[in-house]
């Protein structure tokens, strides 16, 4: 097939460039919010894995997003890591644009993750006594299914529309990781197609979902504040909680990123902002969780604490 598209070998990450000991501070900073990253979701998926009592639709969901939180973080910080004690910071341009689609796709995996547990939480909650028949092991499988398939066939359609682009420099990406705003600025061809894809998969995969979630919890608080029993109450409230913070800090970062005027966004703030997505909330999911879910609390101290035969 004939083409005119000029490929680079590869690209140098500018990453921060902050002074040494500055980077130094960062790697050791940064390498131990990776380290809890993993811990921090190994457990959830362990003791959701272990304990039998946790074997339900809710945590069946919650145990991918720890998959996923695990694989976004990853994917982007074990090569911030490296780059931060080297002064070889570059990644070939295959790698990048691989790194690029992994991100894509385990971003929009968790957008739909988090939809899917809204709609279980608001099945459980506002119809009780149909949620073993709507929330069957077969509906999950296939809600969870979808997801990932979905996701990764999104992703795809970014991977070959980047593909499609010229690259003629300059071969330097001022961020710590191959995202994709930062891997367009290095084509030398009109990139409108692929923004306004972007725009169309953001509106598809953040609004669209975040406003379904929205609707949910906004019946979901009807319904709480309709039970008689203040146990009851109190147990739904902890739940769900949990997950509008998760929702909230997730959502609330990725739309300020993609679909507010880039003009009020510096590259250094979409740094932050990227660095708060992609490493922040993994990290802090399993500790919401935790916190503030009794079920996986008394998992947790079953696990520690549980009697081994003599």
């Amino acid at each position: 097939m004939r083409t005119n598209q000029t490929w680079i070998t590869e690209v140098t990450l500018l990453g921060f460039q902050a002074d040494l000991p500055v980077e130094c501070l960062l790697f050791g900073l940064f390498s131990l919010f990776y380290s809890f990253t993993l811990f921090g979701n190994g457990v959830i998926l362990g003791i959701i894995c272990l304990d039998h009592r946790l074997h339900t639709p809710m945590y069946f969901f919650l145990s991918h997003l720890a998959i996923v939180d695990m694989s976004y973080a990853s994917n982007n910080v074990p090569k911030m890591l490296a780059n931060l004690v080297t002064q070889r910071r570059t990644i070939s341009f295959i790698p990048c644009l691989m790194q690029t689609f992994l991100y894509l796709a385990f971003a929009h995996i968790e957008c739909l993750i988090l939809v899917v547990m809204s709609y279980d939480r608001f099945v459980a909650i506002c119809h009780p006594l149909h949620y073993t028949v709507i929330m069957s092991w077969r509906v999950c499988t296939i809600l969870a299914a979808v997801s990932w398939i979905f996701s990764f066939l999104l992703a795809l359609v970014h991977l070959v529309l980047i593909l499609r682009l010229p690259f003629c420099g300059p071969h330097e990406i001022n961020h710590f990781f191959c995202e994709i705003l930062s891997v367009l600025k290095l084509a030398c061809a009109d990139t409108m197609l692929n923004q306004l894809v972007i725009f169309a998969a953001c509106v598809f995969i953040l609004v669209g979902p975040l406003c379904l979630v929205l609707v949910s919890y906004t019946r979901i608080l009807v319904a709480i504040l309709k039970i008689q029993s203040g146990e009851g109450r109190r147990k739904a409230f902890s739940t769900c909680s949990s997950h509008l913070c998760v929702v909230g800090l997730f959502f609330g970062s990725a739309i300020v990123m993609y679909m507010a005027p880039k003009s009020q966004h510096p590259e250094e703030q979409q740094k932050i902002l990227s660095l708060f997505y992609s490493l922040f909330n993994p990290m802090l999911n399993p500790l919401i969780y935790s916190l503030r879910n009794a079920e996986v609390k008394g998992a947790l101290r079953r696990s520690l604490w549980k009697e081994r035969p003599m």
